[in-house]
């Protein structure tokens, strides 16, 4: 398969008071024609500036992208004017918000959000726009679509302005959507349905998915690889069996053993992951895991690890990958 967007060492600080925060600190990852990729890891690892930073929408000042390159289909996203990178966003990649009662205007109602981008983007009149509009709604599950168009943000519920700011991002039919944190203002029940309505449309309309996500378990089945963030750094990329199966950094394995399981006894307890992330002002040399780590040598505190690949399109960036399998197969 081809591949539709390309991250080369991508690096993202923001300037403060405080000292430069390094929120992305040179992350390569790759998306292929309809692939479902996740990016993981916990609030404030870099996994939204990332995205942000993709679409060019890093608020400056005082964040900054510093380095690296971003392709779309072949193209270095930097390289675009203001006018042409508007008219990739949207058309081409588009986005769905972590809070959609934020990302959705309170003054406009949704026929008209979703409509004025058709417009904009597809050069439709006003009566092809709402039967388009009619149709995305019908798409994503919404009921009674045509009296919905009437309605505001407010008239909804959590779940259903999830699902018209699904419908936005897929009003344009565009070849990449990214995902930041779809489900974390909605309960279990309606999760599973957003999450369940995403993989189907994207595979329907063959879109690729970036999804972006602090819980590993949200991805387990919908993730065709997963690329887990720790301190604004790639630690560990596969597909998504080996990242579940075979997790070979510390921080995937304590990630994993935080998520509740089917297959463990009702009164077995989570192992949550002990202390608290990074300064991103103070980072060293070192591994920025190792002071919540259990496998922390001598080594990681003066040379941080970088990827190595250790099979076959697993990479990790650990100096004790090796005995932590070890452990896992003894366990």
């Amino acid at each position: 398969m081809a591949k539709l967007l390309e991250v080369e060492d991508l690096q993202t600080q923001f300037f403060t008071s405080a000292g430069v925060v390094k929120a992305v600190d040179g992350i390569t990852y790759d998306v292929e024609e309809g692939e479902t990729v996740a990016v993981v890891g916990e609030s404030g690892c870099g996994k939204s500036v990332s995205a942000l930073s993709i679409l060019r929408l890093i608020p400056d000042p005082p964040g900054r992208v510093v380095g690296g390159h971003i392709k779309f289909m072949g193209q270095d996203l930097a390289t675009l004017s203001d006018e042409d990178m508007r008219t990739v966003r949207g058309r081409q990649i588009a986005m769905v918000f972590q809070e959609p009662m934020t990302s959705l205007n309170p003054v406009l109602t949704i026929g008209l959000q979703i409509t004025e981008t058709l417009q904009q983007h597809l050069n439709l009149n006003k009566e092809e726009a709402n039967a388009r509009a009619v149709e995305l709604l019908g798409k994503v599950g919404i009921s009674d679509p045509d009296r919905r168009l009437k309605q505001y943000p407010h008239h909804l519920s959590g779940g259903m302005r999830q699902r018209v700011m699904i419908a936005l991002a897929l009003s344009c039919n565009p070849k990449l959507i990214i995902a930041d944190e779809p489900t974390t203002a909605l309960d279990v029940t309606i999760q599973a349905q957003i999450l369940e309505l995403m993989k189907d449309l994207t595979r329907e309309l063959d879109v690729a998915l970036i999804v972006i996500t602090h819980n590993l378990g949200v991805v387990a089945r919908y993730a065709d690889r997963v690329n887990v963030m720790y301190a604004g750094r790639i630690i560990e990329s596969g597909t998504a069996e080996d990242v579940y199966h075979y997790p070979r950094h510390p921080y995937t394995l304590a990630l994993l053993r935080s998520v509740p399981r089917m297959d463990q006894p009702r009164k077995a307890k989570l192992d949550p992951v002990q202390g608290q992330p990074p300064d991103l002002t103070k980072l060293d040399k070192g591994c920025a895991f190792r002071p919540r780590c259990n496998f922390a040598i001598d080594k990681c505190t003066s040379n941080g690890p970088v990827l190595e690949t250790i099979e076959k399109g697993h990479t990790v960036a650990c100096w004790q990958h090796e005995k932590l399998l070890n452990a896992l197969e003894t366990a």
